[in-house]
């Protein structure tokens, strides 16, 4: 699993395209390898964490949502007044609130934090978790409202005469003009997901679409099929790519190796009582994505230069899971092959959430940086390199006994 790119070979300038790093914000101490018990928020550990994706040279930090988790709109509104360059990408399910308010709230976020809001649109993939707020559609059902909850979104953005609405979700008379954002367009819209359903409306009319990590051939055939959708719907533009990892760096291969085993014994523990009830529910998870993960980590363990699956079979497919494994340079040339396919939006998120978001940010991106800085001047790939790393080693000692 070689880390270096070839020195010297030719590429065309468009290799070299502008990275977005994304991490994302938590809001106490707990973690998946210590789990704290108990609720709320920690202000003072959320103000060190966003200080710290910011000073890592993170460009977002998305803003989760969960039926137990703090709100997202709210959250990201407190981060944007901590923090003065990093933005957020916000997390929204279309079933917890109308769509016109839902612009207001945004547009209002985007002002404040002088245009750094970007949304996340979840259309929900558990039945279960969609019922806790109330929410009985199918998932068909909620894809269709998801598109129609976007379109209005965006009217209500961008439209300069007041509107009515009547569809199959949401009915409305005379709204607007709507409050705008800080450029006055609309703030661009992720969509998620790995159904059919979800391909159709974020090759049609997403800014972005958003992948887990998946082997190499995978991402660029999931790529491909977003392009082929969004001609055929005559898009003039295409979406911008997404793909999430967990990774897991050491300053050697084999210490990497070590501590992803210790990593993935641990969340295994963690994940251990839902997995049970997953299992005893029918054995597999709902949504597309987690069953394609499980599917990778059952067919192999390790995929192309550093993919790492256990991780995943360790949560049941929970989330984004896969984890890339290795040095830094092995991991920085990881995350480059998936920006060679096409990727411009890189989350990485760690398992020790804070001490590994300070890590990416002095010894992984760096180095994504500097060789995407290097192509663009020159034309050409170069060789993976940190300076002093060696000296760092000491570091990476105690981020590996972690």
């Amino acid at each position: 699993m070689s880390a270096a790119v070839t020195s010297g070979a030719a590429i065309p300038s468009t290799a070299a395209p502008s990275v977005q790093f994304v991490s994302q914000i938590h809001t106490t101490q707990s973690t998946e390898l210590a789990p704290v018990p108990g609720r709320g928020l920690d202000r003072e550990f959320v103000r060190r964490y966003a200080a710290a994706i910011e000073a890592g040279g993170f460009d977002y930090t998305l803003v989760p949502y969960g039926s137990d988790g703090a709100d997202s709109i709210a959250l990201a509104s407190a981060i944007g007044q901590l923090t003065e360059r990093l933005g957020t990408i916000v997390a929204v399910r279309p079933n917890t609130a109308f769509p016109l308010v839902v612009a207001q709230q945004l547009a209002t976020l985007d002002q404040l934090t002088g245009g750094r809001a970007l949304i996340h649109l979840i259309s929900g993939g558990a039945d279960a978790e969609q019922a806790r707020q109330g929410d009985y559609l199918s998932k068909i059902d909620r894809y269709a409202r998801t598109r129609e909850f976007l379109t209005l979104l965006r009217r209500a953005w961008t439209d300069t005469e007041p509107f009515s609405h009547e569809g199959r979700f949401y009915r409305f008379d005379d709204f607007g003009p709507g409050f705008p954002t800080h450029s006055g367009g609309p703030l661009p819209i992720s969509i998620g997901g790995q159904s059919d359903a979800a391909f159709e409306l974020g090759g049609e009319l997403a800014d972005i679409f958003s992948f887990w990590g998946e082997p190499l051939d995978e991402i660029a055939a999931q790529i491909a099929r977003v392009i082929g959708i969004a001609e055929v719907a005559g898009r003039a533009d295409r979406p911008r790519f997404w793909v999430t990892f967990r990774p897991i760096i050491a300053p050697t291969e084999a210490l990497a190796w070590e501590k992803a085993e210790r990593i993935a014994a641990r969340i295994g523990e963690t994940h251990a009582a839902s997995i049970a009830r997953q299992r005893a529910a029918g054995g597999a998870p709902e949504n597309v994505g987690s069953q394609r993960a499980l599917d990778f980590a059952a067919a192999g363990e390790v995929y192309d230069r550093a993919l790492w699956t256990k991780t995943a079979a360790a949560t049941g497919g929970f989330g984004a899971s896969t984890a890339l494994v290795g040095t830094p340079e092995t991991v920085a040339a990881a995350i480059l092959d998936y920006i060679d396919l096409g990727a411009s939006i890189v989350s990485i998120r760690g398992y020790d959430t804070l001490n590994d978001v300070i890590d990416y940010g002095r010894y992984v991106l760096p180095l994504v940086r500097g060789e995407l800085a290097h192509r663009q001047s020159t034309g050409e790939r170069g060789a993976l390199q940190a300076e002093h790393l060696g000296a760092l080693a000491p570091d990476f000692a105690l981020a590996g006994a972690r």
